[in-house]
């Protein structure tokens, strides 16, 4: 009787998060793995070092196609937007603070490149919410086509080139370690990931894009402005796009129009990982988060096996999508619950 009871708010709690549940214990699997292959690795300091420094990039974007797939559309220009933003504020940098300026110029360049690259990320944004919400073309086609716009844009600026020749005030800001261990991008993604908390959680805002996710028609009923909240969704995706050009400028110290090619594709593949429904109206923070230290500890993983080389990470990335749109589906047809032995709702 005692077990029964103490058991059934676990049953419940997993039964209503099954995809928070399945990455937590996907996450310890790798990591009692990692640390029984690769132990040396995995009890390097340098090792987290590194994780918390590279996962910022695409951490960032997935945060922002988190918010447009909520709304049942999708974001595939945030790398479009990332680079293009990255090599105008490079670009804005060295035009103000050429390399080797005094400190006063270097820190005002820095700012001004950061304060222009988010001020492009939403304009970017706004320019595909309008598309998607003013004009009726699926989201789908809009960022498709954007994101050869904004890759373009970035080839002509350069010239297909890399934009190098920093500041070395940019490198060392984003290169702080807080109290000596923290780097700078992890500290930028916390910071991004709570002010999306307060958005999804704490605000009118954020109970209204589950509401348009649920049901457009119902929700334009219902009084909501429906073409405003779509372009100030992708108008935030498009900043956090931004931010993350500029944390992958820092770890590059230099802006390519191809840089992150595979970002676009993982950052889809670590929202749906993460449980957010692909038709829009349902989806947590915690499980997209979850999904984004899995697929970095994952990676980490793989660069300590020298044979497998980066050519197969699209194929990785690819397969792993496709299989959890597999799993997804067939939870939906029978019921994460059966495996609990408890009633509950399929949803």
């Amino acid at each position: 009787m005692f077990a029964s009871t103490t058991l059934t708010p676990l049953r419940d709690r997993l039964t209503r998060d099954p995809h928070v549940t399945r990455l937590a214990v996907i996450l310890v699997l790798l990591l009692t793995f990692f640390m029984l292959v690769k132990t040396k690795n995995f009890f390097g300091i340098a090792t987290w070092q590194s994780m918390a420094v590279q996962f910022p990039e695409f951490g960032l974007m997935a945060l922002g196609v988190m918010l447009t797939m909520i709304i049942g559309g999708i974001d595939l220009s945030v790398v479009g937007v990332a680079n293009m933003t990255a090599i105008g504020s490079a670009t804005l940098m060295m035009s103000i603070a050429p390399t080797g300026a005094d400190s006063p110029q270097g820190y005002l360049a820095v700012a001004a490149a950061i304060a222009f690259s988010l001020i492009v990320g939403a304009v970017a944004g706004a320019f595909n919410g309008f598309l998607i919400a003013k004009v009726k073309i699926p989201a789908i086609l809009v960022t498709l086509g954007t994101f050869e716009l904004f890759t373009g844009i970035a080839v002509i600026i350069t010239g297909g080139k890399p934009a190098s020749g920093l500041p070395a005030q940019y490198g060392e800001i984003m290169a702080q370690r807080v109290f000596g261990i923290i780097p700078m991008p992890l500290i930028i993604f916390i910071l991004a990931t709570v002010v999306i908390a307060l958005i999804m959680y704490k605000t009118a805002f954020g109970t209204k894009l589950y509401m348009l996710g649920s049901n457009e028609t119902a929700a334009r009923f219902s009084g909501l402005k429906t073409d405003n909240l779509i372009i100030r969704t992708y108008m935030t995706s498009g900043i956090y796009a931004a931010a993350a050009g500029l944390v992958m400028l820092a770890n590059y110290n230099s802006a390519k129009a191809d840089y992150g090619s595979t970002y676009t594709l993982l950052a889809v593949l670590i929202v749906v990982l993460g449980g957010v429904n692909p038709n829009g109206g349902s989806g947590r923070l915690s499980g997209v988060i979850l999904a984004v230290v899995v697929l970095q500890v994952l990676s980490s993983l793989l660069n300590t096996f020298p044979n497998i080389s980066n050519f197969y990470r699209p194929l990785i990335w690819g397969g792993v999508l496709l299989l959890v749109i597999v799993v997804n589906q067939w939870t939906k047809k029978n019921g994460l619950s059966r495996l609990f032995g408890v009633k509950g709702n399929k949803s």
